[in-house]
């Protein structure tokens, strides 16, 4: 490896780790440019235990041997990593915030997987339909990976899990689940009943059938469709649906955030 000290935020070597706070800046750069951003020592463990190769890491000095051990092992075959080494101050000017885990990895995109190749062998998968918020879709990773679905399959609208809040949120979740983005809902129904899958709708309706009544279906593969903040599934994706189910709720509360619902079903579905 290269370990390279670096005290100006404004060196070119930085430019993978400036501005993370604009989101429509770092939307352009990592999906089109093949990069995204892991943070913290576990969250880059996680990465490079998946297979995720690292293009440099940016660290602050107490965390360099730690980080040292980590990237020394996927360099062994491959060109070196730089290691970035900065001061606290340095760090926060780059990024806007401060990085109080040590440690910011830019890590090569891998490609997708396609959907057949996600869900071989699925019996539960996640299908996140134009979920914009990265908090809820690394927070329903997080729920995927602890309690048994296994695949997560995004919409096209759907916010990138590989954002760095979604993988942080998710506390590096994003990279033990296999998932891949769908097309639309047309060809997406079409290739999920191919591969078997009975598509279930979480979402309000007079005709919904509550959750602990379709958990004894003995549906042998189930997709169960989760639908974004405020406006839920679309039209498209109920219409896709091969039933809707709902949580039941009490007290005068009519839903949960997306990510609860999602651990909710998942805890029920996971013991079919």
């Amino acid at each position: 490896m290269s370990i390279e000290w670096v005290d100006s935020a404004a060196d070119a070597r930085l430019a993978d780790y400036r501005d993370l706070t604009d989101v429509a800046l770092r939307r352009v750069l990592e999906p089109e440019g093949g990069l995204y951003i892991a943070e913290s020592a576990k969250v880059i463990a996680r990465a490079i235990a998946a297979g995720h190769r690292p293009r440099s890491v940016l660290v602050q000095e107490k965390w360099l041997d730690e980080i040292r051990m980590l990237v020394a092992v996927p360099t062994a075959r491959a060109p070196a990593v730089p290691i970035y080494v900065v001061t606290p101050e340095v760090a926060e000017s780059l990024t806007g915030y401060a990085v109080h885990r040590g440690a910011l990895a830019s890590m090569h995109r891998p490609a997708l997987p396609s959907v057949a190749e996600a869900v071989a062998g699925a019996r539960l998968v996640v299908v996140l339909e134009d979920i914009v918020d990265h908090t809820n879709v690394g927070a329903i990773f997080r729920a995927a990976a602890g309690l048994g679905a296994d695949a997560v399959l995004v919409s096209p609208r759907c916010a990138d899990p590989l954002y760095r809040r979604s993988v942080r949120v998710s506390m590096g979740t994003v990279f033990q689940v296999p998932w891949t983005r769908l097309p639309e809902w047309g060809e997406a129904r079409t290739a999920l009943h191919d591969a078997g899958f009975h598509l279930a709708a979480l979402a309000l309706g007079d005709d919904a059938v509550p959750l602990d009544a379709f958990d004894g279906t003995g549906r042998e593969r189930v997709a169960l469709l989760l639908g974004a903040e405020g406006d839920g599934l679309s039209r498209a994706a109920l219409a896709a649906a091969d039933t809707v189910v709902t949580i039941p709720m009490a007290g005068g509360v009519d839903s949960l955030n997306v990510a609860a619902a999602s651990a909710v079903a998942l805890w029920h579905l996971r013991a079919r």
